[in-house]
This record gives structure tokens, sequence and C-alpha cells, in this order.
């Protein structure tokens, strides 16, 4: 099974649309399908961007309904420990602690909307980098 980070505008997308390649990675880690990995700044990192008044209206959720979507996510990861942190690594400073989660955690992708903001540092480590979509097609898309 592969081993995936995914990046916080993925949640963001999986919360707005039931219909994109996002919610269906979900969907699909309900069901076992990969293993998703989070580290505690990333957890948190997904926590702060959901709870924003911008995401909450646009996904039509309260606070109380992100953090059972929040603590619903938390059963289907596996924990990273940060033993090692790699920053400087992209250009933004978000980013990092996706990056080091898929780093410490031996990840196998690293899944996001901006492949832009992640590619010199996931060609420097020789990580797999796909977007929602890509990742969707290639592992888990039915034959």
């Amino acid at each position: 099974m592969k081993r995936v980070v995914l990046d916080t505008n993925v949640l963001v997308a999986a919360s707005r649309s039931r219909q994109g390649a996002s919610f269906a990675l979900l969907s699909a880690l309900r069901q076992k399908q990969f293993i998703a990995l989070v580290s505690v700044p990333l957890m948190l990192e997904y926590e702060a961007v959901l709870k924003r008044p911008e995401h909450l209206l646009a996904s039509r959720r309260t606070v109380n309904m992100t953090d059972d979507f929040l603590d619903a996510l938390s059963l289907f990861v596996e924990p990273v420990s940060l033993y090692y942190l790699w920053r400087p690594q992209t250009r933004d400073a978000a980013d990092e602690m996706v990056l080091e989660t898929a780093l410490n955690g031996r990840a196998d992708v690293l899944v996001s909307l901006n492949i832009a903001d992640f590619s010199r540092a996931a060609r420097r480590f020789d990580l797999r980098l796909m977007t929602p979509g890509g990742f969707y097609r290639r592992y888990l898309l039915p034959e």
C-alpha cells in the first residue's frame, strides 16, 4: 500500500466539493486503499486552514463539524514523528511541514494541488509528487 502525505490544499478542496479527486482520495482513505501520513504540525495546519472563515463558509461547515472531520480523519492516518527538520526547502514556510512529514514518514508520494511549490525539493529527495487526480488515476482507479 502506498504511503502518502496529503497537502492541506487537498483537504480544502475535498471540503468544498464532493465532485473532485480530492474528495475521492478521502473516500479511498476511509476504505484503507492507501496509508495517509500525518505529523502533529501538519494536523495543526489542517485544523488552522480548514477553520479559516472563508473555508468554513465555502464548505458550509461549522468549527464543530471541522473538529469532527479531523477527529474522524485521525482514525485513518499513521502518525509520523519529525526526527529531522529539513528547512528551508520550499518557498512557502507552510509547505515545510508537509515536506518534512513526507520525508520523516518515508512517504511514497506527496499529493498536492500545488506541484510547483514542491518540485525542486521533491527532485532533491527523490520524492514522487502527484496531483490528487494523478494519484487517483494511477493507484486507485479500478482496472
